[in-house]
């Protein structure tokens, strides 16, 4: 009992102890649903009080909670964080704006717009000489509505990745979650639970 004390552990893992249970074997348990991971669990462990013995917790008092408990389980088994995705940048939103098909076509008829103004006219062709030097405009005006259009799609989907970022991380700190632990019912964050805890899941909750 002192040593357990003294090594922070507690009551959950006795010193130079390790875990029944590994990574791997949690995943495949999670694998299965309903009556059929109940029945694998039986058929591997031989019961859930079995299998909380693997990983030292109790399923009346759950685990002990000490910081040094509570590092060892994160990290052996990792924590109950999903690891973000990079957040694209402004310029690959630009690119991925750009890739509409009826940007591209429009971007296609300006170059060759402006490449037909700048294409020398001869004087059989006949027409206006004012309107063949002003005829790079309309190349122009569809470029300018084609970046505009393009920038603030961008621009739109930036923000709206930024306010999402911003609700999941919300969720994820002040979504509170009832474990138990050293025999008490607790509410901690659900990024702070870890393998061996008790959890009192009820009705639409999401751990």
């Amino acid at each position: 009992m002192a040593e357990d004390q003294v090594d922070g552990l507690g009551m959950s893992r006795p010193r130079d102890s390790s875990y029944g249970v590994d990574v791997m074997e949690l995943r495949k348990i999670m694998e299965h649903h309903k009556k059929e991971g109940y029945d694998y669990v039986q058929e591997k462990y031989g019961g859930v009080l079995e299998l909380c013995r693997h990983l030292y917790t109790s399923p009346n008092e759950g685990i002990s909670g000490s910081p040094v408990d509570l590092e060892d389980r994160r990290k052996t088994f990792g924590s109950n964080v999903i690891p973000p995705k990079p957040p694209k940048t402004f310029l690959q939103l630009v690119w991925e704006a750009i890739q509409d098909v009826t940007l591209i076509v429009l971007i296609v008829a300006a170059l060759i717009s402006l490449g037909l103004s700048f294409y020398p006219r001869s004087e059989t062709e006949g027409g206006d000489s004012s309107e063949s030097e002003a005829g790079w405009i309309e190349g122009v005006a569809i470029l300018g509505a084609v970046s505009v259009v393009v920038l603030v799609t961008a621009f739109n989907d930036y923000q709206k990745e930024k306010q999402f970022r911003g609700l999941q991380s919300k969720i994820e700190h002040e979504h509170q979650f009832s474990v138990i632990r050293g025999g008490q019912d607790k509410n901690i964050p659900v990024g702070e639970m870890v393998v061996g805890d008790i959890a009192q899941v009820k009705y639409g909750e999401c751990v």
